[in-house]
C-alpha cells in the first residue's frame, strides 16, 4: 500500500488531509513539525510527502533541502499560502517536486499525488530483461552534454552538472522530442502529469532553473528556446 507522509500543524489540515488520503486506499502517517518530518524521512520510505511550509522546529524549505541533501527522492509536494511566490519558486529550486497553494480541494490533492506516483514508479522499479531500455537510450548525449538516464546524471566535458529529479526528468522530456514546439500545457500535462491550465507557472520557472544549468548563456538560450505565443524548443547537436 503506497504511504503518505503528512505534515501540517493545523489539525484541521491533518484531519481534512488524513480522511480523505484514507478513503483514497493510502496508509497516512502526519506529524506536525519540521523536526519530526526529516527524521521520517531519512528513516522510512514514503510514496510521498506533502510539506506545509509553515512549521516548527523547521521550516518545509529546511526539511526539503536536508532531504534532498541526503539524496532522498521522495517525491515532496509543498503547500504555501496563494500569495507566497517566493516560497513556491525557492521550494522547487530546492528540490521539491510540485506545489499546492492554500486553501486547496481534496480531489486536487489526490490529483497531484497519484500524478508524482506515476512519475517516479517507473523509474523505482526495476525493469525486467523482456522490458528492459534498449543500452543507446540511457546514454543521451546533446552537444557537449552527456546525460545518463541509469544514474540519474548530467554532466559536461566530464564535470557533474546537479539537477534535481524534476530538472532530470524535463531535460529527458525535451530531448525526446528534439526540434518539436512543446505548450506549456503539453509539458505540464506529461511531465507533472496533470492538467490544469493555471498552473503552467510552474513549468516556466523549472524551464528557468534548468536553462541555468545547462545553457553556456542563459539569457542566449541556445538548447531550450522560447516560441513565442506557443511554448518551447529543444534544439540539438546540429544547432549548438
Amino acid at each position: 500500500m503506497d504511504k503518505i507522509l503528512v505534515v501540517d500543524d493545523e489539525p484541521a489540515i491533518v484531519t481534512l488531509l488524513s480522511y480523505n488520503l484514507k478513503q483514497a486506499g493510502y496508509e497516512v502517517v502526519t506529524v506536525t513539525d519540521g523536526e519530526a518530518a526529516l527524521n521520517l524521512g531519512l528513516q522510512q520510505p514514503y510514496t510521498c510527502i506533502l510539506l506545509d511550509l509553515m512549521l516548527p522546529k523547521l521550516d518545509g524549505m529546511e526539511v526539503t533541502k536536508r532531504l534532498r541533501q541526503e539524496k532522498v527522492r521522495t517525491p515532496i509536494i509543498i503547500v504555501t499560502a496563494k500569495s507566497d511566490e517566493f516560497d513556491k519558486v525557492f521550494g522547487l529550486e530546492l528540490g521539491a517536486d510540485d506545489y499546492i497553494t492554500k486553501p486547496f480541494s481534496p480531489r486536487e490533492v489526490l490529483a497531484r499525488i497519484k500524478a508524482v506516483i506515476r512519475r517516479v514508479t517507473p523509474v523505482e522499479t526495476e525493469p525486467t530483461p523482456s522490458v528492459a531500455a534498449p543500452a543507446n537510450r540511457a546514454i543521451m548525449t546533446v552537444g557537449d552534454l552527456q546525460i545518463d538516464q541509469n544514474k540519474y546524471r548530467v554532466s559536461r566535458n566530464g564535470e557533474n552538472i546537479s539537477l534535481t529529479p524534476k530538472e532530470f526528468e524535463l531535460l529527458v522530456y525535451f530531448i525526446e522530442r528534439e526540434g518539436r514546439v512543446l505548450s506549456r500545457d503539453a509539458i505540464l500535462n506529461h511531465v507533472w502529469g496533470y492538467d490544469y491550465a493555471s498552473e503552467t507557472r510552474i513549468v516556466d520557472i523549472h524551464i528557468s532553473h534548468l536553462r541555468e544549468k545547462i545553457e553556456l548563456d542563459p539569457k542566449k538560450p541556445r538548447l531550450i528556446r522560447t516560441v513565442r505565443g506557443f511554448g518551447y524548443e529543444f534544439v540539438g547537436d546540429e544547432h549548438v
